[in-house]
């Protein structure tokens, strides 16, 4: 097309040329000084190909020069283009680019346009046309709904997909997990994806893998010092470097203490690992905790899953807190010299807890609700069920006061897994892993929204408010 920003592909009129010539042509005989010709934005040679690892998505190109924005226009063919993406900025000065199209029914025919912006001037494109896919036989159906949900989405693991629902259940975005068995599909601040398989096949030292929101894999990321990563919880940073657990095992003699001569003894470290692989910070319960810190029973096999470390979070103030499963613990941790400033729970737990007779058992989905609140599903540490927990901790005089809980009949067990995020209006979206069940809470505790039915086991779930940015649009 032309680049006169009016979605025409008819140039001007003659007469119209000629005149902005003389104008210009007569402005410099007045002035000493030359004008810079008006550059206007140019949009050409638009088209659309499937998106690569989902029929819901589309790959749009086109060939753009003199723009710094652009965005998508786009509807069901027959209807207005009544649909728009966000904002696509930092474009180069001319070349070829691609722009993911996210969320779009199967089996559907669309019309689209570019939009582009530069130099204060909008061009449009000519409409072209795309029709999705169908949706794989084995991806799962889900359907869901409440009364008060949060706008967006919500991403989980569903082997052998990775997938993304909106409230009603519809998935709006999937990727088939390539790389082994797992139940861990996340969603980093970075605006990426990451999973890694339960078990990574023997000598990748690297199994953790990131995705972009079109589904292509962009880095491996794994423990350093030989250690084997942990599939539970990944933290990405705006620099490349990451955090994550890892595995280290010690044979060790338990005789004295109802245990075995050789019992392979494993712990958790945490690591913060640059964008090249290089440790920056580990961190080993060995150098830390006692054997007897785990219950007697559970020590006296041969092999003894000690820690079990499950999720991480920072604090924002330089502080590390970690989830230990076996030891029914929550563990503070200075970063800067790596001591443990307190333990919440266990059989080593230093705080008064109040509020509640039962403390938390087997949990998973640790997450900070603010500066002194922490989240998590406690598992197994009531009867009636698994059930959403937030504590208030005075750190300074070491208690902690169970202040909200959040569950909802009929009452369900989540032995494994789960997850909690803490949502804006003071909304929590909880996952009770095999306990098959993902719900949000409202502040007062009611069931807002769930998925109906049976989803599966759920390990970890979470809500995001853009598909194209998935994780970097902060819902808090």
């Amino acid at each position: 097309m032309n680049g006169w920003g009016t979605g025409s592909t008819s140039p001007p009129p003659w007469w119209v040329v000629a005149g902005l010539i003389l104008g210009s042509s007569a402005l410099l005989g007045c002035t000493e000084e030359r004008v810079a010709p008006l550059v206007m934005p140019v949009v050409d040679q638009v088209r659309a190909e499937p998106g690569p690892h989902n029929a819901v998505s589309a790959v749009i190109r086109a060939e753009i020069s003199a723009a710094d924005s652009a965005v998508i226009r786009y509807g069901l063919a027959g209807a207005a283009l009544d649909s728009l993406t966000p904002t696509f900025d930092g474009l180069p000065d001319s070349g070829t680019v691609a722009f993911p199209l996210l969320g779009l029914l199967p089996e559907s025919s669309y019309l689209l346009q570019v939009v582009a912006f530069g130099h204060g001037a909008a061009v449009t494109s000519e409409r072209i046309s795309f029709t999705t896919g169908p949706l794989p036989a084995d991806l799962p159906a889900y359907a869901a709904g409440g009364t008060d949900p949060t706008p967006g989405y919500v991403v989980f693991g569903a082997y052998p997909y990775g997938v993304v629902i909106d409230n009603t259940g519809r998935v709006v975005w999937y990727r088939h997990l390539d790389w082994g068995t797992t139940l861990n599909f996340q969603v980093q601040p970075t605006g990426r994806y990451t999973t890694s398989p339960i078990a990574p096949a023997a000598g990748d030292m690297m199994p953790w893998v990131e995705l972009d929101p079109l589904g292509n894999e962009t880095r491996r990321l794994g423990c350093a010092d030989g250690l084997v990563s942990r599939f539970h919880d990944l933290i990405a940073e705006a620099d490349g470097s990451y955090w994550l657990m890892c595995d280290e095992t010690r044979q060790m003699n338990l005789v004295a203490l109802g245990g075995q001569p050789a019992a392979e003894v494993t712990g958790t470290v945490v690591q913060h690992v640059d964008a090249g692989g290089a440790r920056l910070f580990s961190w080993s319960a060995f150098d830390h905790f006692a054997i007897t810190d785990l219950d007697s029973a559970s020590r006296a096999g041969p092999a003894v899953n000690w820690t079990h470390g499950n999720a991480i979070t920072l604090d924002g103030a330089g502080h590390l807190l970690v989830s230990f499963r076996s030891l029914s613990e929550i563990t503070k941790i200075d970063l800067a010299t790596g001591a443990v400033l307190w333990r919440f729970g266990g059989l080593a737990n230093q705080f008064t807890v109040s509020g509640t007779g039962a403390p938390f058992v087997g949990q998973h989905g640790l997450r900070l609700a603010g500066p002194h609140a922490l989240l998590m599903l406690d598992n197994r540490g009531v009867s009636a069920g698994s059930r959403g927990e937030q504590y208030a901790l005075d750190e300074a005089n070491r208690l902690a006061q169970l202040t909200a809980t959040y569950s909802a009949g009929p009452p369900v067990i989540a032995t494994l897994g789960g997850s909690t995020q803490p949502l804006p209006r003071g909304h929590l979206l909880v996952a009770y892993g095999n306990g098959n069940r993902v719900q949000e809470y409202d502040a007062g505790g009611s069931v807002v929204w769930e998925i109906h039915g049976n989803p599966g086991y759920v390990f970890r779930a979470q809500r995001i408010a853009s598909l194209y940015n998935p994780g970097g649009t902060r819902l808090r």
